[in-house]
């Protein structure tokens, strides 16, 4: 019997041909990642300066997220699905203009309802940028997923400790239309993107060009549908908790500690910073001794801290909030590489579909979060997420790509 149709549809496109290892092309998608993300950063950042402006519940401020948070996650999957398909370069500058439009909006508008729409358009940009990004720094790897996908993603984390602080030097001394300083951000990444697109076609080229190796499924689809129920789940785990960080971590500072917004912004900062440090790490280090084990300790051995997170004293709160940030973060990487490990030919589709649970993620947890706190206290939203962690034990279920034997698909040829 021949190799079907069926089974063609999983054979690895990008892996049939080694390409070489492109620093600059991985170092290009990374710089652009940090620009989108520190957009995106920034609107967080900004939340007690719109909570007094519109007179905002918890409950509003966790919707502008929701909105920003889905608008992505719904996306994203179809763009990779698509994308898997049709590849499209131009599509990364494109979506980067809505981010432009998002800006320009959010600086301009006076409601409510203006804020959502422009938190809408920002979620748009990133369901166009993160699963062909992704792409691009797999097909630049040269078979250094773990690296290419960290320094990646990484990208992002710096950009994101960086929004509050753009946020606290420029938007929020001046007002909410100083936010149109962003599209200075939107702009620069317009014009890397457009550059890296110039090279995503060029290679698309190369690949219909190049003869191709097929070979068939390792694993059986029993066992993808399991261990991707896993990692959602690992997922909602980690993103719930550091939704609770980055949305309301500064008014949690400000409520115990009576610390001034500035002074809370510093303190998110380092937060997000010891992120971007643990996602760099995490992707090599998964390289050498195994995604799994990366995943087990990033998840289930941020628990320790978690828990005492929310009884400690505010020096211990930052020392507490460095060390959760470093474990917790190094998962993500590994978590999208073991994945596209499984199924190697639907690398969009798994980028689309990790990163669209990262942002729906997140923003389900915001606005449910926010809901909580107005209920009862942002102390007691930190008290309840502090046991998230303890899902990670799960990890346990994840077949062990790197070792295990898989289900291989007996074809005649």
């Amino acid at each position: 019997m021949k190799i079907s149709d069926q089974v063609s549809n999983f054979l690895p496109v990008e892996d049939e041909i080694k390409h070489p290892f492109s620093l600059k092309i991985i170092g290009a998608v990374a710089v652009s990642h940090l620009l989108n993300d520190l957009v995106q950063a920034a609107l967080p950042s900004i939340y007690p300066m719109l909570k007094n402006t519109y007179n905002l519940n918890f409950t509003e401020i966790g919707a502008i997220t929701l909105t920003f948070q889905l608008t992505a996650s719904f996306l994203q999957p179809a763009v990779g699905i698509y994308t898997d398909k049709k590849p499209l370069p131009r599509l990364l500058p494109i979506g980067m203009v809505c981010a432009l439009l998002g800006v320009i909006f959010f600086s301009l508008t006076t409601t409510f309802i203006g804020l959502l729409l422009s938190s809408a358009l920002i979620g748009i940009a990133s369901s166009a940028f993160h699963p062909e990004a992704s792409r691009v720094a797999r097909m630049a790897s040269g078979g250094r997923f773990g690296f290419a996908q960290s320094t990646f993603q990484v990208g992002g984390n710096f950009g994101t400790a960086l929004g509050p602080l753009v946020a606290a030097a420029v938007i929020i001394p001046f007002g909410q239309k100083y936010f149109a300083w962003l599209i200075l951000f939107t702009l620069l990444a317009i014009y890397i993107l457009s550059k890296v697109s110039v090279w995503y076609k060029d290679h698309l080229y190369v690949l219909k060009i190049k003869p191709r190796r097929r070979t068939a499924i390792q694993y059986s689809k029993s066992k993808i549908v399991s261990a991707f129920i896993v990692l959602g789940i690992l997922l909602f785990s980690k993103y719930i908790y550091m939704s609770s960080i980055t949305s309301y971590y500064t008014f949690y500072l400000i409520e115990r500690f009576h610390l001034s917004i500035p002074e809370s912004q510093a303190y998110l900062f380092v937060f997000l910073f010891s992120v971007a440090l643990g996602t760099f790490l995490g992707g090599p280090i998964g390289d050498k001794i195994g995604r799994k084990l990366v995943i087990w300790v990033s998840v289930l051995g941020a628990a320790p801290f978690t828990l005492l997170l929310p009884y400690a004293s505010l020096p211990w709160t930052v020392v507490l909030s460095v060390l959760i940030g470093l474990v917790m973060s190094s998962a993500f990487a590994a978590i999208v590489v073991y994945a596209q490990e499984l199924v190697p030919s639907k690398v969009g589709l798994v980028a689309g579909i990790f990163f669209g649970l990262m942002f729906g993620i997140s923003g389900l947890g915001a606005a449910i979060l926010g809901m909580v706190a107005d209920s009862y206290s942002i102390s007691f939203v930190y008290t309840i997420c502090s046991y998230l962690p303890l899902i990670g034990i799960i990890t346990c279920l994840l077949p062990n790509v790197e070792v295990d034997k898989p289900d291989v698909l007996k074809i005649d040829s």
